[in-house]
């Protein structure tokens, strides 16, 4: 049974997120522009607009302009008051937090409609010690490219990228697969002050569907900005035949931004799922993720 919620100290709430990110200008807030932090900011905001101060949300990784998620995660700090707010009229007065915690989804996504291109799948209490960003132990993305051999669906063409000739998908994932381990990957990464560009990648491949279309599959404990459409535009250019498989480990090795292959457009990538370690472990990764990474 969830315990009732005491009078002090805040609540961790993780969100499970899906999002459509055509007409969103990326994850992160910023002034002027529509971006899915905002927008769930806002609407959180007009939920608790009796309970300043407004709450702000940490997510596991930023996503660029247009770029979509299935499975995306983040997490927000409320204060007992405004736990308590999400109670619906009449309800039990010693409801549970936890149940506290789902209520929050449900509030957001009556306010944002029925038609909305932002949703909440989940809401619930935070175990101890998690992080939506530094607990994470890994993401996983998708990829969807539409070459002259596949169908082209226009239902699709909000997340798929059309390529006008025919890949060579078995020399894509031959390529994609030499890339894999810890490196640094600054070549595949657009640099900011202060941040590494090292990184373990746990998994790429590239397959064809029934219907034609490529879909590249990506794992690693974290992507650098920019990293997974530069890893797909350098395999798509050894599947087209403008760069030798050989040629994208030496890319990858000289660690130098380059213009031998194209960093592929947003709207074929999906961020699909964020992985965590066991509760037990999450404030442990946290710790460790905070330290900065280095190649042994």
């Amino acid at each position: 049974m969830d315990a009732v919620i005491e009078e002090s100290g805040t609540r961790r709430i993780r969100l499970d997120i899906s999002y459509d990110g055509t007409d969103f200008s990326g994850w992160a807030r910023q002034p002027g522009l529509r971006t899915v932090q905002g927008v769930l900011e806002e609407t959180m905001a007009t939920i608790l607009r009796r309970y300043p101060p407004h709450p702000e949300l940490t997510v596991a990784g930023r996503t660029d302009a247009g770029v979509h998620a299935t499975g995306q995660v983040a997490h927000v700090d409320l204060a007992p008051d405004q736990l308590r707010s999400l109670r619906r009229r009449g309800a039990p007065a010693g409801i549970g937090e936890g149940e506290l915690a789902a209520l929050l989804g449900q509030r957001i996504n009556g306010v944002l409609g029925a038609d909305s291109d932002v949703v909440v799948t989940r809401s619930a209490l935070a175990p101890t010690g998690f992080d939506s960003r530094f607990s994470a132990s890994w993401r996983r993305y998708r990829y969807r490219i539409a070459d002259a051999a596949a169908v082209h669906d226009p239902l699709e063409r909000r997340r798929t990228v059309r390529h006008p000739t025919v890949l060579d998908v078995d020399a894509m994932d031959t390529a994609a697969r030499a890339l894999l381990g810890l490196h640094d990957y600054a070549t595949f990464c657009k640099p900011r002050p202060h941040s590494t560009t090292i990184r373990t990648l746990r998994s790429f491949a590239w397959r064809r569907q029934g219907d034609g279309v490529l879909v590249a599959s990506l794992e690693a404990d974290a992507f650098c900005h920019s990293m997974v459409r530069s890893l797909v535009g350098a395999t798509v250019a050894v599947g087209d035949g403008s760069l030798k498989g050989d040629d994208i480990l030496r890319l990858r090795d000289d660690r130098r931004r380059t213009g031998e292959f194209l960093v592929m457009p947003a709207k074929g990538l999906v961020l699909t799922e964020v992985g965590y370690p066991p509760d037990d472990e999450l404030a442990e990764r946290a710790e460790r993720t905070r330290a900065r990474r280095e190649l042994i």
